[in-house]
Order: structure tokens, then C-alpha cells, then sequence
């Protein structure tokens, strides 16, 4: 039997809805895409230029000790002096510094030590080779001081710059302390003679580091 007029006109109009919702969707799904292309190609939007900054900023104006190397010229106190060979030590996971340092005229034998236990600890040293004294006892008086024991042991070392060592080697040492920031030192390299110093406390304040060359 053939269909009615009637039923002819709904499926014709079923159709042009289905036509018409297909049409919808297609376009809607086209706006999406170039919506996401548009988003992909925006370039990013630019970062504001950091303003110049000062290298020493977060150590103040006097530099940072930990970064002293070969090269560089230290205020300390009124005194001006230049790095001409550091060692670098180290013992298990404890790392410092000694930097020997020359200001061109007394002809000591002179040494800044940095460590960080845990903050930032200097002395300067002077090369005593005319003391007769040697390391072991728990206490030592030495020219009317009494320094007392506090540390010893060994350590590896690595040698820049001018230091009168080779380039490589190991160290012991032992480290005595006196009130009023005194340090009587002793330090043996590659199993040779003890050799002695005497040291004051540097205040971070009185020390300024003028980086040199590479």
C-alpha cells in the first residue's frame, strides 16, 4: 500500500530536522577548532625585563667569602690585600678554604681561612715558623696565651694559584682556641713537618672581596 500525503509531509520534516541539528552541531564544532587554533598561535605574552641587579645584593656590599678565588683583591680592616693561591679541603662531606694572601711588602706568610659551621667563619693566619711547638696535648700556652684543643684530623687537598704545594695531596691538622677569638694552628702536608700559626677572628663586616680576573 502506498504512504499518505500526510505521512510523506512528517518524514520530510523528520529529515530537514535531522538536515538542520547535523548543520548546528558542524558548526559549532568548527567555532571550537578555531577557537583552539587562535588560543595555540596567540604568542605568549612577554615577561617583564628584570631590572639590573646588584651581584653582591644578597651578601651586602662586601661580597661573598665563599666565592674568594685566585685573582681577587680583600679589604680587611684597613688593610688591602690580593689572593695569590687558595687550597681547597675537604674532609668526608666538610668542605672549606685557605687563601694565601700577599699585601707586597712584609714578606709573612699570611692566610685567610673561610668555613661555614653552619655560618661563615674567618680567620686570618700568620705562619709562625719560630715557635717550638708541636701538637698533642689538650691545652698549649704559647707566648702567655692558653689555647685549648678543639679539633683535629685529616684532610684532602686541592692546590690553586701559587701555594708552594703541589696539586694535589693530603693534610692533618690540629686547631686549638683561646678566648677573645684567638687560633693557634697546626697543619702537616703530604706527611711532612708540622708547621704553626697563629690567627684572630674576621667579622664579616670588616672584609670586602673585589672580584678579579678569570
Amino acid at each position: 500500500m502506498r504512504p499518505s500525503g500526510q505521512l510523506k509531509r512528517q518524514e520530510n520534516t523528520g529529515v530537514r530536522e535531522a538536515i538542520l541539528l547535523a548543520a548546528i552541531a558542524l558548526a559549532a564544532a568548527v567555532v571550537v577548532y578555531l577557537m583552539i587554533r587562535d588560543r595555540k598561535k596567540k604568542p605568549p605574552a612577554l615577561s617583564a625585563a628584570k631590572p639590573p641587579q646588584d651581584p653582591f645584593a644578597e651578601q651586602g656590599t662586601q661580597g661573598d667569602p665563599r666565592t674568594i678565588k685566585v685573582g681577587d683583591m680583600l679589604e680587611i680592616g684597613v688593610e688591602r690585600v690580593w689572593v695569590r693561591g687558595t687550597l681547597r679541603l675537604s674532609e668526608g662531606g666538610w668542605e672549606w678554604a685557605e687563601h694565601f694572601v700577599d699585601e707586597g711588602g712584609s714578606g709573612e706568610r699570611r692566610w685567610l681561612s673561610v668555613e661555614e659551621d653552619p655560618d661563615v667563619q674567618m680567620v686570618l693566619w700568620t705562619s709562625r715558623p719560630d715557635l717550638d711547638v708541636v701538637p698533642g696535648p689538650k691545652q698549649l700556652t704559647v707566648e702567655g696565651v692558653t689555647y685549648r684543643l678543639v679539633e683535629r684530623g685529616t684532610a684532602a687537598y686541592r692546590s690553586e694559584g701559587t701555594t708552594g704545594l703541589r696539586a694535589s695531596g693530603g693534610m692533618d691538622y690540629a686547631d686549638y682556641e683561646a678566648p677573645g677569638g684567638k687560633h693557634l694552628a697546626f697543619e702537616r702536608f703530604d706527611h711532612g713537618s708540622w708547621e704553626a700559626s697563629i690567627g684572630t677572628d674576621v667579622a664579616p663586616g670588616s672584609l670586602t672581596v673585589y672580584p678579579g680576573g678569570n
